[in-house]
């Protein structure tokens, strides 16, 4: 579970990998009224919980799942990239259902 300040509420959670260099980190995704929020899982190398304000984001771009960061494999993932320019890359189940709510609290088309 995620610390929620006052006024914030979960809106979606599901299981999810946030792709960081070549490893693939195992964990939770979050969206709230005002962030997403990845909580990795306590076994992965590169751990720890990755913040996005949703006001700091400007695109969603569906891709693919990648190999070691490089071969594609499966197009599952969703780019998330914010206005500082920094690419989030998730591999979610139901991608297509994670655009479409985020897309809707950003105030963009999915």
């Amino acid at each position: 579970m995620i610390h929620l300040t006052h006024g914030e509420d979960i809106l979606k959670e599901g299981v999810a990998n946030l792709q960081k260099s070549v490893e693939t980190v195992g964990g939770k995704l979050y969206l709230t009224n005002q962030r997403l929020v990845f909580r990795a899982h306590a076994l992965n190398v590169q751990g720890g919980v990755t913040e996005i304000p949703l006001a700091q984001v400007c695109k969603l771009t569906k891709c693919w799942t990648k190999l070691f960061g490089v071969i594609p494999l499966y197009p599952n993932s969703l780019a998330i990239s914010t206005h500082d320019n920094a690419v989030f890359r998730f591999v979610l189940f139901g991608r297509d259902s994670w655009r479409a709510a985020i897309a809707e609290r950003i105030g963009t088309r999915a």
